[in-house]
């Protein structure tokens, strides 16, 4: 076994020893071939490929995910500020006529 990865060539580079495997596409690839993407050594076809998948899905994502952060501030907003309306009706009519003042003082 040891002796068929001793004679394993680069696909792109036949004059080359191989030094890795991609574990995407599952070929044999030398130094200058592959980077590590991930914590993974991939060759370079395959890192075009899973950076075009990872752009293509992230802005369904994003836009997904500002929508809904959109809705969820205008619903906040919305609560906010009926919730002080609401207070403020409790408020009663004697303390924005100012006579609620003249009965506390009229007590003492």
């Amino acid at each position: 076994m040891a002796e068929g990865l001793l004679r394993t060539r680069c696909f792109n580079h036949a004059t080359r020893e191989a030094v890795a495997r991609c574990p995407e596409c599952r070929r044999h690839f030398c130094r200058e071939c592959v980077t590590e993407h991930d914590a993974r050594v991939v060759c370079a076809s395959c890192l075009a490929q899973l950076a075009e998948d990872a752009h293509e899905r992230r802005p369904t994502r994003q836009l997904l995910s500002r929508a809904t952060l959109s809705c969820a501030a205008l619903v906040v907003t919305w609560l906010s500020f009926y919730l002080l309306g609401r207070g403020l009706l409790m408020v009663p009519s004697t303390f924005h006529e100012g006579t609620v003042w003249e009965e506390v003082f009229e007590a003492e």
